[in-house]
């Protein structure tokens, strides 16, 4: 690595010196170095760069020591479903895979659309390599489950992987993600191309604990046609950043983006999404709710964007609902629309609030333990946004009902 690119982190805490070892171990490769360069533009993003003002990795990230404590169940984990899974020595996979599934192990780094707005992205596809090949790419052509199973425990402490879908025309993917952590800091990039009247289903599961920083970014381009369902159950970390880009490429895709976080003491949960609307006559929904108790905190920042010209006949429409469940809870919003276009139709909404005291009092009435009638209305609540999970919705409800039980 040049020299100069080492001076572009201003005042390298120890954690990017370590960040800046790390790389300069891996072999050289000149697409490499230009991921490396934008995420050294800001290095780990703390407090001062807008987006990441209340999610804080420069603070949080404060050494990058390996944790002793064991990741926790993949509650997301079928019997029968092709799983993928990733650990510090690399990944693994079925010997053999569905019908309409291609794994292709890149050894050299692959390029990344828009590495200066997603830093840490661009630090997950410019760490992945060594060990881990520099890009796994799936080709998708027919209907087919897979898991990725990310638990990034043990020696190496920095760990990250980088994974490209690739959906041929009309294929189908059901896609679940389970983020474990394991690791002080640890990265994933997943991509997601989808060819015209591809469908997409994306269901995320994550948690970490009080010493963990996590970042899953997801970057998704949309053909024709194509559409996308996206679910996530949150659970946060030390600094936990799900951030998800999407880009409606060509007339008529369609995405719905729902997520939910629940935050306990001394954990923060950060739900980031960027939606572009490329092209004419293209649909988005998105639902986000959140839970969040004493010492703990919630963030939501969306934005939908929409050029003069290509962005007509846009229909959109961005809630965000939270529940401040005890004195000294947090919750952060910034949801934005900016519209250059002028045949569309958009809205946002964002409410935050506590429990209503009027169903509180009706449960009670009736038998119900306040704990447990806490639970319940939290837990009906976030449900809608666990809705678009398909057969897992279960799985996720249940993680949400033990984590209400025992926060009540």
């Amino acid at each position: 690595m040049s020299t100069a690119l080492k001076d572009l982190i201003r005042n390298p805490t120890i954690a990017e010196l370590e960040l800046v070892a790390r790389f300069a171990a891996l072999k050289a490769d000149a697409r490499r170095e230009r991921l490396f360069e934008a995420f050294a533009q800001t290095g780990l993003p703390g407090r001062r760069i807008e987006g990441w003002r209340w999610t804080d990795f420069k603070a949080a990230v404060t050494s990058l020591d390996a944790l002793k404590a064991a990741p926790v169940r993949d509650p997301l984990a079928q019997a029968g479903v092709a799983t993928l899974r990733f650990t510090p020595a690399g990944y693994t996979a079925p010997a053999t895979l569905p019908a309409g599934l291609k794994l292709l192990a890149k050894d050299d780094v692959q390029a990344m659309g828009g590495a200066e707005e997603a830093p840490l992205g661009a630090l997950a596809a410019a760490l992945s390599g060594g060990k881990t090949p520099g890009t796994l790419l799936v080709d998708v052509s027919a209907g087919a489950p897979v898991h990725l199973h990310m638990v990034f425990e043990g020696p190496g402490a920095i760990n990250s992987a980088r994974i490209v879908f690739l959906l041929r025309p009309g294929a189908e993917l059901h896609v679940s993600e389970s983020h474990l952590g394991g690791a002080a800091l640890s990265t994933a990039l997943v991509e997601f191309t989808l060819n015209k009247g591809a469908r997409l289903h994306r269901t995320v599961y994550q948690i970490g604990g009080a010493g963990e920083a996590q970042a899953v970014t997801a970057i998704i381009e949309q053909d024709a046609g194509a559409e996308s369902v996206l679910t996530t159950l949150a659970f946060g970390a030390k600094v936990a950043r799900l951030e998800t880009r999407l880009v409606h490429r060509e007339t008529g895709s369609k995405a719905t983006i729902n997520a939910a976080y629940l935050a306990g003491a001394g954990l923060q949960a950060d739900i980031t999404t960027h939606v572009r609307h490329g092209a004419p006559s293209c649909v988005t929904r998105q639902l986000t709710k959140g839970a969040v108790l004493d010492g703990g905190r919630g963030v939501f920042q969306g934005k939908f964007h929409v050029p003069r010209t290509s962005g007509q006949q846009t229909d959109a429409s961005m809630q965000h609902n939270a529940l401040l469940l005890e004195e000294g809870a947090e919750v952060f919003a910034k949801p934005e629309l900016e519209i250059l276009a002028d045949d569309v139709q958009c809205a946002h909404g964002n409410t935050s609030g506590a429990l209503d005291a009027a169903q509180l009092f009706y449960l009670r009435q009736r038998g119900i333990p306040l704990t447990q009638a806490r639970a319940m209305l939290t837990e009906a609540f976030i449900a809608q946004a666990l809705e678009g999970a398909g057969d897992l919705e279960d799985a996720l409800r249940a993680e949400a009902q033990a984590w209400l039980n025992h926060a009540a």
